[in-house]
């Protein structure tokens, strides 16, 4: 436990850290890479193009000094945290290379103001952070390698199939190269892949299991990711799987990780709904899919939004899902349909998920609601939830950053 000293100290200058997060971050970064250069193998160098990987670690720093206090309140985030970096196979001795850059950065944006007393504190608090999230990812570690098929670190996998599922998005069936068994993962979870990239070494990658569990294989369906603008690079881990991958090769996978999950242990009786946007679609299918195979009666609503029928996929096993459930509804929503998606009737509705939509076509007073997708759609179902009234324990979301910024609209 944390001194009331240092408690103390780390309360009142958190509005200072908070005002100058993100300058922070931005010189933690620089100096880590810079005297640590082996650690860049597990950054997304497009995240931090985009500013989005110091942004999320500003959140999270302004999240723990904010609660120094009730460490309890952060459980939830510390288990993102640790399920994230066991999908990288972190490691304790990596933590005092974060805390000194950390504590640098610190000393340098708040120049004399972080006197020796402050720098203390907050090497205290970080320590204790670390110490929490070592023992946590000891625990996951430990749990992944007792599974039947279990593993630590990256195992060979056969791509044995793949499959396009729109003009956006191709699935991958991987088999383990072994031929042993797969150990059992929770829906909802990710695996990693890792990838020797001919020109520009990167870091792994996470994508979502976008099937249900008990296979004897993992899919993952990854969207190819193109430049938003002309300075951003595009995505490089997934046009090389697009483009390079082949059924026959050869890929390094890590073991399934991930705490945005559905629990099937308990008998479903209040309704389940699941809004997806783009490919958020994958972790949404994998959840529903497990649900009505597990429990045929559960009433399950499934709202997937699209462009058009171009990057629409899935739209088979949308609708094998419905036939399997009774109790399964399905609304299907584009925002550019084509003229043939007009003509044929290829959608439900046109437009995007908005209050109406929720308010009239699910059972918002009590249902859990699960979704996931781009950031601006993600922004609007909270907000939307949130004008409804929908208690945050029944909001369950992924994403990447900071959760400030889904909630940010619903708050304003």
């Amino acid at each position: 436990m944390l001194s009331d000293k240092t408690i103390g100290i780390v309360k009142n200058i958190t509005p200072i850290v908070a005002a100058n997060a993100e300058t922070v971050t931005r010189v933690f970064y620089q100096k880590m890479f810079a005297g640590n250069p082996e650690v860049k193998a597990f950054f997304n160098q497009s995240h931090q193009h985009s500013g989005g990987q110091q942004k999320a670690l500003a959140g999270a720093i302004c999240a723990y000094f904010s609660h120094i206090d009730d460490l309890e309140s952060l459980t939830p985030a510390i288990e993102l945290i640790a399920q994230k970096h066991c999908s990288l196979g972190i490691q304790p001795e990596q933590y005092p290379i974060v805390g000194k850059h950390l504590l640098a950065a610190i000393q340098e944006v708040m120049g004399e103001a972080a006197t020796d007393e402050i720098l203390a504190a907050v090497g205290e608090a970080y320590q204790l952070l670390a110490d929490v999230c070592i023992e946590r990812e000891r625990q996951i570690y430990a749990e992944q390698r007792a599974l039947t098929g279990g593993w630590n670190g990256y195992r060979p996998f056969i791509v044995e199939r793949k499959e396009s599922e729109s003009n956006v998005i191709t699935s991958f069936y991987l088999k383990p190269a072994d031929n042993g068994p797969l150990p059992t993962w929770i829906p909802g979870q990710y695996i990693t892949v890792r990838i020797d990239h001919p020109t520009t070494p990167t870091s792994p990658r996470n994508y979502s299991l976008s099937d249900q569990p008990g296979q004897n294989y993992f899919r993952i369906s990854v969207k190819r990711e193109v430049s938003l603008t002309p300075n951003a690079p595009a995505g490089l881990i997934s046009n090389y799987l697009h483009d390079e991958v082949q059924v026959g090769d050869t890929l390094e996978i890590g073991p399934p990780c991930g705490e945005f999950t559905l629990n099937l242990s308990d008998q479903r009786e209040t309704p389940v709904v699941f809004l997806a946007g783009g490919v958020g679609v994958t972790p949404l299918l994998s959840m529903a899919k497990s649900l009505i195979a597990s429990q045929p009666e559960a009433p399950l609503y499934f709202l997937q939004a699209a462009r058009n029928s171009q990057t629409h996929a899935f739209r088979k096993e949308l609708q094998e899902l419905k036939d399997n459930g009774p109790n399964v509804r399905t609304l299907t929503m584009y925002d550019c349909p084509l003229e043939e998606d007009v003509e044929r009737e290829n959608y439900d509705s046109n437009g995007v998920v908005d209050e109406t939509i929720i308010r009239d076509w699910t059972p918002f007073e009590n249902a859990e609601f699960y979704f996931c997708g781009p950031k601006p759609f993600m922004q609007n179902v909270y907000s939307c939830l949130h004008s409804l009234n929908v208690s945050t324990n029944r909001i369950h979301f992924e994403f990447f950053g900071p959760r400030q910024d889904i909630e940010s609209l619903a708050n304003s």
